[in-house]
């Protein structure tokens, strides 16, 4: 059985409660007074962590405008015209961090980033960061993988552009640096994903094949992937999430309201509740329903002496008469007593 991954005070394994990791990503809008006013609100909406995506423009792409950086009509950030206009409406600005960081602590949540190079480990590392996030992207980045395995902290890893064989490499490489607490997100990186490419299977897989555990980085639209993700074993999940609707940002056409987010950590509460274990007994709450069994019943008065027959004697509810299993037996016999309709059939009357 994996051992439990502690991120701060919280614990994340196979008999805890899932892991929940609200994403900021840009939808700040640029103001850090969103982003601030996020962090209050997925620490309010019950979110075990909030994620931020750490990078500046230049150190995950070039200004440049040739064919190879310019972002195709029919794709959803198709209005920035190129990477760079995109990352740097996108980015969390680098002077943010250390009033983000001391609004997590007075909240009491844990505060940590997707990185995209070294220079952002190297940032991050000013910080109280518990954990660190590769984006799937960054997972063949072998130099960053040796960065944030050297920091001691789990790792948490997204495989939406990674075949079993990157994810393998990756791993590796990992734990030959000194990281063992790793996770592994199953993600599709499609914005919003269809749900028939999700997958949710390969998650149980996941965790067989490298002995990690295992969860979802979920950019489907709603909530009930997310859900049905932690009735198929899912230790952490991470969600994309908005102030509200009516505010455009850039990841905002498939990331959840607060209220949403909300609701969707209560139903995975519900979900782990009901998931449960292998239980064939009455529970407690069922058995206050056994009258809605069916048992054997005086269905016509019979007097002493009398053959019980199937004119007046019948299975019916509520079970608190003889079991119908029964039934075949006390046919043809007689009664002991006289017996009218409505009683319980019992075996001292036969």
């Amino acid at each position: 059985m994996m051992k439990n991954i502690k991120i701060g005070n919280v614990s994340i394994g196979t008999n805890e409660p899932t892991y929940i990791i609200a994403e900021l990503s840009g939808n700040h809008g640029g103001k850090i007074e969103k982003a601030i006013e996020m962090l209050h609100a997925a620490h309010k909406a019950g979110a075990d962590s909030i994620k931020i995506q750490v990078y500046r423009p230049d150190t995950i792409t070039l200004n440049s405008n040739k064919p190879d950086f310019a972002i195709a009509k029919d794709n959803a950030w198709a209005d920035y015209k190129n990477l760079y206009n995109l990352y740097e409406y996108a980015h969390t600005p680098w002077e943010w961090l250390p009033e983000l960081f001391e609004h997590a602590q007075k909240l009491g949540i844990e505060l940590f980033g997707s990185v995209f190079d070294e220079s952002s480990v190297d940032e991050l590392e000013k910080y109280p960061v518990k954990a660190y996030k590769i984006a799937s992207p960054e997972i063949v980045d072998l130099a960053l993988l040796e960065k944030v395995a050297k920091t001691g902290k789990p790792v948490i890893v997204s495989t939406g552009l990674a075949n079993i064989g990157d994810i393998y490499t990756a791993v590796s490489h990992l734990k030959s640096h000194g990281c063992n607490d790793i996770i592994l997100l199953k993600c599709t990186t499609a914005y919003p994903t269809p749900p028939e490419e999700v997958n949710l299977k390969t998650i149980e897989n996941l965790q067989e094949t490298f002995s990690c555990h295992a969860g979802l980085s979920d950019h489907t639209m709603g909530i009930g992937v997310s859900i049905a993700a932690v009735a198929m074993g899912a230790t952490v999940i991470e969600k994309h999430i908005k102030l509200a609707d009516n505010i455009d940002t850039v990841d905002s056409f498939f990331s959840l309201t607060i209220e949403e987010f909300q609701q969707m950590i209560v139903e995975i509460r519900r979900a782990e509740k009901a998931i449960g274990k292998v239980n064939y007994d009455l529970t407690p709450a069922a058995s206050l329903n056994k009258n809605g069994r069916r048992s054997l019943y005086v269905s016509a008065d019979i007097k002493q002496g009398e053959q019980f027959t199937e004119k007046n004697i019948k299975s019916v509810r509520p079970g608190f008469g003889l079991p119908t299993q029964y039934k075949s037996i006390v046919l043809g016999r007689k009664s002991t007593k006289d017996l009218t309709l409505g009683d319980r059939l019992t075996w001292d009357a036969i």
